[in-house]
């Protein structure tokens, strides 16, 4: 099936889409926010300049949005029907890339989450999730 749009009007559609700043980004800084974490936004001087960075904690967090990255919950896994081969290698060179941004950063000492779009339909589970990535238990070694 070949593409509906011409050239242009898709490159104006995915101009359109934005790399910070999106709700999802937001959902979770409102939350970080709301449970008194300190944190910074997009550090450029880490690989893959994560979403949210609590340096302090050595933690960077990516929220990724579930089609662009590959997540294997149902839109995640949807597959659109126009001009398959771009989408499914464009959504491959994403999950590879974001692979080796957590691979770097976890080299480099940092602690590296994820929390993926769908994730956010579940208000008190994300409080949780955050609560625990900000106040980690003792691991399954301690007395």
């Amino acid at each position: 099936m070949t593409d509906v749009y011409p050239p242009e009007k898709r490159s104006a559609v995915m101009r359109r889409v934005k790399g910070r700043d999106t709700s999802p980004e937001m959902t979770v800084r409102r939350a970080l926010t709301a449970l008194g974490a300190r944190y910074r936004l997009h550090r450029k001087d880490l690989p893959g300049s994560p979403d949210i960075v609590l340096p302090a904690r050595r933690l960077a967090i990516f929220v990724h949005g579930c089609f662009w990255h590959g997540h294997d919950c149902a839109r995640g896994s949807r597959v659109p029907k126009q001009n398959r081969d771009y989408w499914t290698a464009k959504v491959g060179r994403n999950v590879a890339r974001d692979a080796r941004t957590q691979a770097e950063l976890a080299e480099l000492g940092w602690r590296v989450e994820t929390i993926w779009e769908c994730e956010l339909k579940d208000a008190a589970g994300l409080r949780a999730r955050l609560t625990a990535l900000l106040h980690p238990g003792p691991g399954p070694d301690a007395a």
